[in-house]
C-alpha cells in the first residue's frame, strides 16, 4: 500500500534527523503534529490523506466549535478525528454542537488518554486507567501491551507494543447502543479499549491508547494497527483536529478539571511538588514581610532647654563684654531666689533685711552683710569689670550652698 511505502521515507528522514541533531532524544509524549520526536504525530498527520483512502482532509486550526460555526457544513461534516492526551479544548458547547451533526450522519473518532467528564456523561461511559500515575519516560518504557481487534478480518491478529501502553480501558458503557471493536490484555483478561457508539444516523468511535499513532510505532512495525483503526471510519471528508485553540464563540469555557492543575494532581510526585512550592512561597511571603516591616521609631522625651538657653544668652553677653548687664541679671536672679525660697521682701536691703536673710539661710551675718553691700555697690555703678562679675557669681553660689 502507498501508506506503507511512505513509512520507509519517513523512517530514513527521521534517522537522518536524529544523527545530525545535537540534542538528546525527547521521549516525552507530546502528540504534536509538527514534531518528529518519537512520540510526536508527524507521520500520521502528514500521511492522513493516504490513511483515509485519499479522501479530503481538513486540518482544523480553530476550535472545532468555532470552525463549524464559521463553516456551515449542512447536516454532515464527514468524520472528525482527534488523537491527543485529552480533548481539553472541546467544551460542553462544542461537544453538543458536534453531536447534533452526528445525529444527521457524521462520525467522531477520539483516541485519548483522558476523557473529560462532559464527554463521559454525554455518551454514558466510564473508563479505568490502571497506569494513570505513571508519566515519566522511564516508567512508561516498561509498559508493554498487547492489543486486539474484534473484526473477523483482524481477529486472528495480535498487535504487540513494546512500551508506553497504559492499561486503560472502558469500564462501563451502554450495551444497547455500543459494540466493542478492540480490546487490550490486562493481566490475562481482554478488556475493551476501542468501542463504537451508535448515535442517531452517525457513530462515535472511542479509543484509549493514542500512543499507537505516534512516530515511534509508525516506524516500529506497528503501523498496520493504526491503519486498521482508521479503516472503521466511512469513506468521507476528514476533519483532523490538532486542539490548538480555545473557543471564541462559546459561552462555556473549558471545564475546570481540564486546567493545567489537573495534570499535576494526576501524578503524586507533581502534586507534592506543587504543594511544597505553594507552601514555600507562603513562608517566603510571611518571613519576608516580617523582615521588611517598618521599624517603630523611638520617641525621645521633650528636653528642658531652659538651662541651655541660659548658657546661650550668657555666652552672648560674654562675647559682647557687657559685664554690667550680666551683673544686673545675676542680682535680679539672686533677689528672686530670696523671695521664692525664704519669703523675704527684697524692696529694702537694710540691716533688718540682712539679719532676717542670714537667719533664714543659715549663713554667717558678716558674709551675708558683705554680699548685700556688694550688690548695693554694683547696682550704683554704670560699668562693671569681668573680675567684679566673677566675684559676685562666686559669692552668690557660696551663699546658696549653706
Amino acid at each position: 500500500m502507498i501508506f506503507f511505502n511512505n513509512i520507509k521515507k519517513y523512517f530514513i528522514l527521521i534517522i537522518l534527523f536524529s544523527l545530525v541533531s545535537c540534542n538528546k532524544t525527547n521521549w516525552y509524549e507530546n502528540f504534536k503534529e509538527n514534531n518528529k520526536d518519537p512520540f510526536g504525530t508527524y507521520i500520521v498527520f502528514n500521511e492522513a490523506k493516504e490513511l483515509f483512502n485519499n479522501n479530503e482532509v481538513h486540518y482544523v486550526k480553530d476550535n472545532i466549535y468555532d470552525y463549524l460555526v464559521k463553516n456551515e457544513k449542512g447536516n454532515d461534516f464527514g468524520s472528525y478525528v482527534c488523537v491527543k492526551p485529552s480533548a481539553y479544548k472541546l467544551n460542553q458547547d462544542g461537544l453538543e454542537y458536534m453531536l447534533e451533526y452526528v445525529k444527521q450522519g457524521s462520525n467522531l473518532f477520539f483516541s485519548l488518554n483522558n476523557f473529560s467528564k462532559h464527554i463521559k456523561d454525554s455518551l454514558n461511559f466510564t473508563t479505568k486507567n490502571i497506569d494513570k500515575d505513571l508519566y515519566t519516560p522511564e516508567e512508561l518504557k516498561l509498559l508493554k501491551g498487547t492489543l486486539f481487534l474484534e473484526n473477523q478480518g483482524f481477529k486472528t491478529q495480535t498487535f504487540s507494543f513494546n512500551r508506553n501502553i497504559r492499561k486503560h480501558y472502558f469500564e462501563t458503557y451502554n450495551k444497547n447502543n455500543t459494540i466493542v471493536l478492540g480490546t487490550i490484555d490486562v493481566n490475562g483478561e481482554k478488556l475493551p479499549n476501542f468501542i463504537k457508539i451508535y448515535y442517531g444516523e452517525g457513530a462515535i468511535f472511542l479509543h484509549t491508547n493514542p500512543i499507537v499513532f505516534t512516530n515511534y510505532f509508525m516506524l516500529n512495525g506497528n503501523e498496520d494497527y493504526a491503519e486498521n483503526l482508521f479503516s472503521y471510519l466511512p469513506s468521507d471528508t476528514i476533519l483532523w483536529d490538532s486542539q490548538i485553540k480555545s473557543s471564541k464563540f462559546s459561552n462555556k469555557k473549558e471545564e475546570k478539571e481540564d486546567s493545567i492543575f489537573k495534570f499535576f494532581f494526576q501524578h503524586p510526585t507533581l502534586k507534592w511538588f506543587l504543594m511544597v512550592s505553594f507552601l514555600g512561597l507562603l513562608l517566603f511571603m510571611l518571613f519576608n514581610a516580617r523582615r521588611k516591616q517598618r521599624a517603630i521609631p523611638i520617641i525621645e522625651p521633650l528636653q528642658n532647654s531652659t538651662i541651655a538657653f541660659a548658657h546661650t544668652i550668657a555666652n552672648l553677653y560674654l562675647k559682647e563684654a557687657d559685664h554690667k548687664n550680666l551683673v544686673d541679671k545675676k542680682i535680679a536672679y539672686f533677689l528672686e531666689k530670696i523671695r521664692e525660697q525664704f519669703l523675704i521682701d527684697t524692696s529694702n536691703l537694710n540691716t533688718g533685711f540682712i539679719k532676717r536673710l542670714a537667719l533664714k539661710s543659715d549663713n554667717d551675718i558678716n558674709s551675708t552683710k558683705y554680699l548685700i553691700n556688694t550688690i548695693i555697690a554694683l547696682n550704683k555703678k554704670s560699668e562693671c569689670t569681668e573680675t567684679e562679675l566673677i566675684v559676685l557669681n562666686k559669692m552668690v553660689e557660696n551663699f546658696f550652698k549653706k
